[in-house]
């Protein structure tokens, strides 16, 4: 499929006409009731991987985005939204941006100069029935299967035909059918054949039951798999505190549909479970968790579990040393604690220990990371929001795995 591509003036030319109108004597209108959105941010970021024996990267990186939602024809319930994107760089490029022309000598930052539609669809209510066909930013539950990547300066989007229902009180259904994608890279949309299936009930702020099963086949991953889960999650109060919880099982089995993908069929068996829980009391936050996915001896022909559409970033430690399963699986075991509260903001130390599921070469040790941020609105300008952030991973003792990485990010966002 042709990669969809537009120029700055484009959007801005795009979100100041639409509000214009077709009329006719009955008073016809083609577009009405237009609201605009926008946002505006720039971030520094230093890596320092000492794995690869490059320089360090320094990318300094704006993301602009300019979008709008309107009605169309006059008809309720039947509307427009279209949101363009750029990513820019700010003075020298000092980065492997990982794009056709990245510069192999330095360290990398996934955030390449690019410019795009990440959502343009057509949306209908029925009702407690939303249908929407076009370009779309889908997070699902926590983004732990389905996620927008939008930690990365361009976002993840997925080209489908979903279907959202709330017709019973405190069940949300969703289904869609993913054609195509486009990832946080300047490269072509991506070939899809995959359908996901979502369900989650409320039973009540102590119990939500949220069902899946994800049917992939994923040209650019090279991923063909179903993944279907439970997850049990919500908050507690006792003596004080509010605990919240999550727990959560998944199996990883060969794809539903036809694929071209090679090496894949017969060989999806693989299991993932999390636990975690977070315990908070007046602006204090205590937490543990406890993350694995399978992985394989390499000789059985197995493959490890896999979350190819995933926001990969909120998990396993946002040094990124983990967005693709080691070949031995991951077990991830966190503790954190953190504090916000209004007009100091927010701030979370975490800390991870790594280890493989299958020990490899007789070795199982991953590393540990350090995860340090801080977060804040700024003072007197509504929608700006300022945020420091760094992770300090530590080698182990498993291969490609024992090489030390420092990240460090400074960040200005602005939303209106």
């Amino acid at each position: 499929m042709k990669k969809i591509t537009l120029s700055i003036a484009t959007i801005l030319s795009l979100a100041s006409t639409a509000p214009s109108t077709l009329s006719a004597n009955d008073g016809f209108s083609l577009f009405s009731n237009t609201k605009y959105n926008g946002e505006l941010r720039a971030r520094y970021e230093n890596v320092d991987d000492e794995n690869n024996g490059v320089q360090q990267a320094n990318a300094y990186t704006l993301r602009a985005t300019l979008g709008l939602e309107t009605t169309l024809f006059g008809v309720n319930g039947l509307s427009m939204k279209v949101d363009g994107t750029t990513v820019q760089t700010l003075g020298g490029t000092k980065y492997n941006d990982l794009s056709p022309t990245k510069l192999t000598n330095y360290d990398v930052v996934a955030d390449p100069e690019q410019t795009r539609f990440t959502q343009g669809y057509i949306q209908y209510k029925m009702g407690t029935t939303t249908l929407k066909a076009g370009r779309q930013i889908t997070n699902l539950d926590n983004q732990r299967f389905i996620g927008s990547v939008d930690w990365r300066q361009m976002p993840q989007s997925l080209d489908a035909l979903s279907v959202t229902n709330t017709s019973i009180a405190g069940l949300n259904l969703y289904g869609a059918y993913i054609y195509s994608y486009a990832t946080v890279f300047d490269e072509p949309t991506w070939d899809s054949e995959s359908v996901l299936l979502n369900a989650t009930y409320k039973v009540n702020d102590m119990l939500k039951v949220t069902a899946y099963d994800y049917m992939l086949s994923l040209e650019k991953a090279q991923f063909a798999a179903d993944t279907y889960g439970v997850a049990l999650s919500g908050d507690v109060s006792s003596i004080g505190a509010k605990i919240g919880y999550r727990a959560e099982y998944a199996k990883q089995t060969d794809s539903t549909f036809d694929t071209t993908i090679t090496n894949v069929e017969g060989k999806n068996d693989a299991t993932y479970y999390n636990l975690e829980a977070t315990a908070s009391m007046m602006g204090l936050s205590l937490g543990a968790g406890y993350e694995f996915l399978s992985g394989t001896t390499g000789s059985d022909g197995k493959t490890k579990f896999q979350t190819p559409l995933a926001t990969l970033h909120k998990f396993n430690g946002t040094a990124d040393k983990f967005l693709a399963t080691p070949t031995g699986g991951l077990v991830n075991t966190s503790v954190s604690v953190g504090y916000g509260a209004a007009g100091l903001g927010n701030a979370l130390v975490s800390y991870h220990n790594y280890e493989t599921d299958v020990a490899m070469s007789g070795k199982s040790d991953l590393g540990s990371e350090w995860d340090l941020q801080y977060a804040n609105a700024i003072p007197g300008v509504k929608g700006l929001n300022g945020l420091i952030k760094a992770a300090y991973y530590n080698g182990g003792d498993v291969a490609t795995y024992t090489k030390d990485v420092t990240k460090i990010w400074l960040q200005l966002g602005y939303k209106f």
